[in-house]
């Protein structure tokens, strides 16, 4: 059984009887519902009264409209229930107070002729109870979402709660909860109480308690809202009256403080010198902050407005140097070599000294990291007494960066270059433009094309920033920019700027670095200046060829900091007195196994083995070419990671010894039998037209199967006709072939006027044939019994030995070639040697 109290009504026929009749305003009475009522119609006083005499039992109907004051039977719904009196009490005033218990469903069947009340004939509608787990289901949903219902409804009572959970029956069940349902319109309960199923009315029910709970829930937090606001709201009301009170007791008030504020900035005004336009912008914005309200939002945006103008440095300057001496001192102390740079810092000082204007170009530092170029702008602004202020542009992708916010917008801003001068506090310093290259476009703007206006000298006097408003002059800022590559810099901003390349440090360089600045600098952070240390210069040059490969010195100096770490560690155990010796032997010992291994010629001769001559971003370096000659149908494979350019040109290396097969002795149809394989060994990406030469004597060497030279590089590009181009990187590929133990080295003759650049002891190691044809490179490459048999006397060649020009002609030597670079040190044996 599911429902403990069945009821067996249902069995028996429907009960019938007649009763006097209530019309109820508003209000539904329903079985087991205790109502109390208060009448005053006369017709339903006399109703009463009847019903007294009758047994007490009434029928309990409710009016279409609650204004209906005498309703027909039209105005009354036909289905009620009928109920007992429980008590009657008449009050003083003429109405009837009066207890009614709803007993049972019914139906009015006719009205029976009465003119002193209505007077009904009614029939009772019996309720349907089928016990079933659906039923039960919906009965237990029913009661759970009645307590929902409950705790979001306080005027319930809990006892409600408890009774309507002991309920088991479906149609008391449903009739108990919709009466103790108060916000449920007057049709939704009609509608409950004319259901003959009670499985209809509890699903009606759950609807309806559904819709309840739902407004119920937004009408919390509608009120938890307007709670907390108005706790907020007299929170800060409280808060502000004690302020107030505070303040009224220290001898002043708010509006006091203001209007010290306001005096302390027309102080400021009279004594601030600034631009015309910038003091009539300060005036006007003065006055319209007179007339605000000191805790209004729109007085503080003002008052930051007025501050950014007022500490700006319009005008103020620090006191320049024009001592070059001095400057040309500072630049050697601070840095090694570089010394074409120096050079045009120092003639741009000269002008500013002699013009007293710095109206310029801009100096941009182009090179790879950590060759100096952040360091060699804090060296010049050092050097003329300038301060120093750094803008980093890495990753700088909003143009407001550089321009600065409209005020318009909430936490507005001036733009980098107005909050960096604001910080430094001098209209002329240096500003370092730090990765300028490192830009990039989004939809915030182009910071870069913000930048054209700043780096123009002839347009700078009248920057506008857009949170200033206002023009300012910048022509008296020392700008400097720099950047890894020259690509990432748009054409109309480099066209603004005067490049100076800085390219990487060669070893000899390197190592004077080292001697001078970086060991000294790791000897005193690592606390070693009291301990006798030395760094053996072997030691170094082992360092730098072994553990490093790198433009820079970053690397450099990071290993020397390690070994100068294990010393210290060594220290603390021994003692400050033991004399310590870093020599080349003991480096594998504080730095482990070599990462590097140093290019270096072959053993011995070998056919379709050439050494060629690169630079990559780390400095110069061997770059062996090997051809080898198989039997095929004529295909010419090119491989070792090369990019497109350098494929091309081992294209045409290719075709112009099919052009000479005849001249080196060769079958005209030979390369229709054969496959040719170049390979470049090194897995690095390669690129450049520098290997033209290299690519042929590979190939000709392959054909002819006659060895080429080990102790003898090249480099060039070479025509369809032979002719030998020019290159780059003369200066690396120099140092590279003498670190490699090369003897003979050939490069384009149009290069000879690069050699001013390559150190004196370099140019005196080694021997340079310079050529202007590809079979003067032959000539001088390949071993053969007689080479000028096969590729005639040499032509327009020129030749250096020990650093003098040779002529073959009369051997007659020629002024050496003029250089400015010390005489570097020997190269360094491989670690353990």
């Amino acid at each position: 059984m599911f429902f403990k109290n069945d009821s067996d009504r249902g069995k028996n026929a429907p009960e019938r009887g007649i009763v006097p009749l209530l019309p109820l305003r508003d209000i539904i009475v329903f079985p087991h519902m205790v109502s109390q009522l208060f009448v005053g119609r006369e017709r339903s006083i006399a109703a009463l009264d009847e019903a007294m005499n009758r047994g007490k039992e009434i029928f309990l109907a409710a009016q279409r409209n609650a204004k209906t004051n005498d309703p027909t039977p039209d105005d009354i719904f036909g289905v009620g229930s009928v109920g007992a009196i429980m008590q009657l009490l008449r009050l003083p005033d003429g109405t009837v107070k009066v207890l009614i218990e709803g007993k049972r469903r019914a139906r009015i069947r006719r009205y029976v002729q009465s003119d002193a009340y209505f007077l009904v004939e009614y029939d009772e509608i019996v309720e349907s109870s089928v016990a079933s787990v659906e039923v039960e289901a919906l009965m237990r949903s029913v009661q759970s979402t009645f307590e929902m219902y409950v705790k979001l409804n306080k005027k319930i009572q809990p006892e409600v709660l408890m009774a309507v959970q002991a309920i088991d029956e479906p149609s008391r069940l449903a009739d108990t909860i919709i009466a103790n349902l108060p916000t449920i319109k007057l049709t939704d309960r009609q509608a409950l109480l004319e259901m003959e199923e009670p499985q209809k009315r509890l699903e009606r029910l759950i609807e309806l308690m559904q819709a309840e709970i739902e407004i119920l829930q937004v009408e919390k937090k509608i009120r938890s809202r307007v709670k907390k606001q108005m706790e907020k709201t007299q929170k800060e009301y409280y808060l502000n009256e004690q302020m107030q009170a505070i303040q009224k007791e220290l001898g002043g008030g708010e509006r006091d403080e203001f209007k010290n504020e306001i005096q302390e900035i027309e102080e400021a005004l009279k004594t601030k010198r600034m631009s015309k336009e910038a003091a009539a912008k300060v005036k006007k914005e003065l006055k319209k902050l007179k007339m605000m309200h000191p805790t209004s939002a729109e007085a503080t945006v003002v008052r930051n407005y007025i501050d950014w103008i007022l500490e700006l440095p319009w005008y103020d300057k620090s006191e320049e140097r024009y001592d070059l001496v001095e400057a040309e001192k500072i630049l050697d102390e601070d840095h090694y070599g570089l010394k074409k740079i120096k050079e045009r810092i120092l003639e741009y000082l000269a002008v500013q000294a002699l013009t007293k204007k710095l109206k310029g170009p801009v100096l941009c530092f182009v090179g790879p990291p950590g060759v100096g170029k952040t360091s060699l702008a804090k060296s010049i602004a050092r050097a003329t007494g300038r301060k120093f202020v750094r803008l980093s542009l890495g990753g700088v992708r909003d143009e407001a960066e550089i321009r600065g916010h409209r005020r318009t917008y909430i936490g507005a801003l001036p733009g980098k270059l107005i909050q960096s001068l604001k910080k430094v506090g001098t209209n002329n310093p240096v500003f370092l433009l730090d990765e300028v290259d490192k830009m990039s476009t989004d939809f915030r703007g182009d910071p870069a094309a913000a930048l054209l206006e700043v780096l123009d000298p002839e347009q700078n006097h009248t920057f506008n920033d857009h949170y200033l408003d206002l023009d300012y002059d910048l022509s008296d800022v020392m700008f400097i920019t720099t950047a890894n590559t020259l690509s990432g810099i748009p054409v109309p901003l480099q066209d603004r700027m005067e490049v100076i390349q800085l390219s990487g440090y060669t070893e000899f360089e390197k190592l004077n670095i080292a001697v001078k600045y970086l060991v000294p600098r790791q000897r005193k952070e690592c606390g070693l200046e009291e301990v006798p240390l030395d760094f053996t210069e072997g030691a170094l040059r082992t360092i730098i060829h072994h553990y490093t490969k790198e433009s820079g010195v970053r690397s450099l100096e990071r290993e020397i900091a390690s070994v100068c770490r294990k010393v210290a560690r060594r220290v603390v155990a021994e003692g400050k007195e033991r004399p310590i010796e870093i020599v080349a032997k003991s480096i594998p010992k504080y730095l482990g196994v070599p990462k590097y291994r140093l290019g270096k010629r072959e053993e011995r001769d070998e056919v379709g083995l050439v050494n060629g001559l690169a630079v990559t971003n780390v400095g110069g370096d061997l770059l062996p070419a090997e051809a080898t000659v198989v039997p095929g149908k004529g295909k010419l494979v090119i491989t070792g990671l090369l990019e497109k350019g350098m494929e091309e040109s081992g294209h045409a290396a290719m075709s112009y010894v099919r052009s000479r097969l005849d001249r080196l002795g060769l079958e005209p149809d030979v390369y229709q039998k054969v496959d040719v394989h170049i390979h470049f060994p090194d897995f690095v990406r390669k690129d450049g037209p520098s290997a033209g030469v290299t690519m042929v004597t590979a190939l000709v060497s392959a054909l002819m199967k006659v060895p080429a030279r080990r102790d003898l590089a090249m480099t060039g590009e070479i025509t369809l006709r032979g002719r030998v181009l020019p290159i780059g990187g003369l200066k690396e590929k120099l140092l590279a072939a003498h670190r490699g133990g090369i003897a003979t080295v050939i490069l384009p003759k149009e290069n000879r006027k690069d050699l001013r650049d390559v150190p004196r002891r370099v140019l005196k190691s080694l021997r340079l044939v310079l050529v202007e044809h590809v079979d003067d490179v032959l000539r001088e490459a390949l071993v053969l019994p007689d080479p000028e048999a096969i590729f005639g006397p040499p032509k327009g060649t020129l030749e250096y030995r020990d650093g003098e020009l040779v002529t073959h002609e009369a051997q007659v030597k020629a002024p050496p070639v003029p250089t400015g670079e010390p005489t570097p040190a020997a190269p360094a044996a491989p670690p353990g040697a």
